[in-house]
């Protein structure tokens, strides 16, 4: 027994020893938030002097999107840890609001928020390693970066706002630029043609990514000739269309590019009708772009299939903060932070929804307005999840009906019989924005159309929505009488 007892206590004294260095050997967590400000600084640095160059490397275009994501993601971090004492702040308020609350129940908040604080400081010093380490092992791609030519003619690359440029983009465009631009003979089935498919899910940026392609210089001096075709199936009278501008490129003796968007499916008769004109009436060096929803696309490729997918946490939230602030320097207003981060959480990752509420929160700095649109957008998702079991993103990804909610109209809901996206000029836009339905004092009559969103580059897809305003009818319960003996 003297025995365990002599081992039990070593045990616990060589822990409580280990314990203590590594207390104070860890530097505090301010000095780990201020060193990460920096490294997070020179990632920016090196990522902003990669967008202004054509870099055709594609370990260094892999090792450039690996050290874009480490600063997304330290971003995240960084800003998670300097929002945790409004996050506390806000669960304190909450706890004096709902009235006396046990001993007990006050002792589990705090070791709750003891435990936040640490994983928060934790992963500070997680994300300064990993960034370190990453931008030590970059230091000959630096050097490299500079041999690179600059990208004088593109100006989607010097675009300071985000809404305004293809983000976190670099190394997709790169793969499609070296697909249309790579003159080696074709070995496929189609004759001259190359295909190649990109796969992703909807409003992630299939066909944004081909037109911002498409409006490069380079790729359109390689081809005479660029066609673009978008239905909700591939019909005939696109064949025939297409028939005579194979023809007419044959005789000039041009390289054609084909664009196929499919929003329904592509039926394989008119695909086998299309594969047998590329063979008869083009010459070697034409290319076929196809995107869709669908992976059944996969098989018509003749190169590996691109797939693009949605934006990480880290990197929808810098996206959303960027877009949010503008010119304005995030870090001399902290609570604002924390309340455009509570919001983000709320917005599901998609990005129509960031620009609409990015919109609303840049035109007033107000921070009773932010909590008002933060109260706002919680009720609204609550009250959508109690009431269909799913979040409002989903109906808009499907297309289906959906009712939305009007800040300060609770009398009022907004059904959406839809929303259609199309590329309108100017004059055929609706005057009615999705920021008036929501956040705006208008008051449309009857059903009407207005604007969700408008995109700044090409190819400047318009998503117009279908709405009408309904009453929510009030339900008053009548009082039984009391029955009188």
């Amino acid at each position: 027994m003297e025995i365990f007892i002599s081992a039990l206590m070593g045990e616990l004294i060589s822990r409580s020893v280990s314990s203590i260095i590594n207390k104070y050997s860890k530097p505090p967590a301010e000095a780990v938030e201020a060193g990460l400000e920096r490294i997070l600084l020179r990632g920016q640095v090196i990522i902003d002097e990669a967008m202004g160059r054509h870099i055709t490397n594609h370990g260094m275009l892999q090792q450039l999107s690996m050290l874009r994501y480490a600063m997304y993601q330290g971003y995240y971090v960084l800003d998670t840890f300097r929002c945790q004492a409004h996050k506390e702040e806000e669960n304190n308020l909450a706890v004096s609001q709902s009235g006396v609350v046990s001993n007990f129940r006050y002792a589990q908040r705090l070791c709750l928020s003891r435990s936040n604080n640490k994983r928060t400081a934790q992963g500070l010093e997680e994300a300064l390693d990993s960034l370190r380490s990453m931008i030590l092992d970059a230091s000959e791609m630096v050097r490299f970066l500079t041999t690179y030519p600059r990208l004088h003619r593109q100006p989607y690359s010097m675009h300071l706002l985000l809404g305004k440029c293809m983000f976190a983009r670099q190394r997709e465009t790169e793969l499609v630029m070296d697909f249309l631009l790579c003159t080696q003979p074709s070995t496929g089935s189609l004759g001259g043609f190359d295909v190649l498919p990109i796969v992703g899910p909807d409003s992630v940026g299939k066909s944004t990514l081909v037109a911002h392609v498409c409006e490069d210089e380079r790729v359109r001096d390689c081809f005479s000739q660029i066609v673009s075709f978008r239905h909700d199936s591939f019909r005939v009278q696109d064949i025939a269309a297409l028939g005579g501008t194979c023809a007419l490129r044959h005789e000039n003796n041009g390289r054609l590019l084909i664009v196929v968007d499919i929003v329904g499916d592509l039926y394989e008769d008119l695909w086998e009708i299309l594969c047998s004109l590329c063979r008869q009436s083009t010459i070697s060096g034409s290319k076929i772009i196809i995107t869709s929803r669908s992976d059944k696309i996969t098989k018509l490729g003749t190169t590996q299939t691109l797939v693009l997918k949605h934006l990480s946490h880290e990197a929808y939230w810098y996206f959303f903060k960027v877009i949010t602030f503008g010119s304005t320097d995030p870090e001399m207003h902290p609570r604002l932070v924390y309340l455009a981060m509570e919001i983000a959480e709320l917005l599901n990752g998609n990005l129509i929804e960031a620009n609409v509420a990015a919109c609303v929160l840049r035109a007033n700095f107000d921070i009773k307005f932010w909590c008002k649109v933060l109260a706002f957008r919680r009720a609204y998702l609550q009250n959508q999840l109690c009431k269909f079991g799913e979040h409002p993103c989903e109906p808009v990804k499907e297309n289906r009906p959906m009712y939305l909610q009007r800040l300060g109209r609770a009398t009022e809901d907004v059904l959406v019989h839809g929303i259609n996206q199309t590329c309108c000029s100017e004059e055929e836009l609706p005057n009615i924005t999705n920021v008036d339905v929501w956040y705006g004092n208008t008051r449309p009559q009857g059903i009407f159309k207005a604007l969700a969103w408008k995109s700044r580059i090409p190819p400047y897809h318009c998503y117009i929505q279908t709405c009408e305003i309904r009453e929510l009818q009030a339900r008053a319960v009548k009082r039984k009488r009391p029955l009188m003996n």
